[in-house]
């Protein structure tokens, strides 16, 4: 178990050299999402990605999904994926992923990660962030 998301949560941007990142949790309803640990997301933000419903911005696309979402420059989002508040957070490059229950059957939430400068993230780079995703699944599902 992950005794503090936070500190995991900056590790893994260590990881990925990114700049922000945020943990959201599925709802009980399984409709929407909580943050549970952020850094590097302006305080103006805070209160539009407290509660996300599934479908909507990054994190939420990729809860209703069940896929990882990327946009390589958030300044310039073309499809409509990122919501326009989140163009005000400077973060180019962005990823998303579902985290799973052990079975696969539900989305217990999405880790994203962010950097300042466009970039297209590889597939190496999605599996691997799915990779830390399964660790918050033992920490979601307790």
């Amino acid at each position: 178990m992950i005794t503090d998301h936070y500190s995991w949560l900056r590790g893994v941007l260590h990881e990925f050299s990114c700049q922000t990142g945020t943990i959201h949790r599925s709802t009980s309803d399984g409709n929407h999402l909580d943050l549970v640990a952020q850094i590097g997301v302006p305080e103006f933000l805070l209160d539009k990605i407290a509660y996300i419903p599934f479908g909507k911005g990054i994190a939420g696309t990729a809860a209703a999904k069940r896929e990882p979402v990327e946009l390589c420059n958030l300044q310039q989002d073309l499809g409509g994926v990122a919501r326009p508040d989140a163009q005000q957070t400077k973060v180019s490059g962005s990823l998303a992923v579902p985290i799973f229950s052990a079975d696969g059957s539900s989305v217990l939430g999405v880790l994203g990660v962010g950097m300042q400068q466009p970039h297209d993230f590889s597939d190496e780079e999605k599996q691997r962030l799915a990779r830390f995703a399964k660790i918050l699944c033992k920490d979601f599902s307790a």
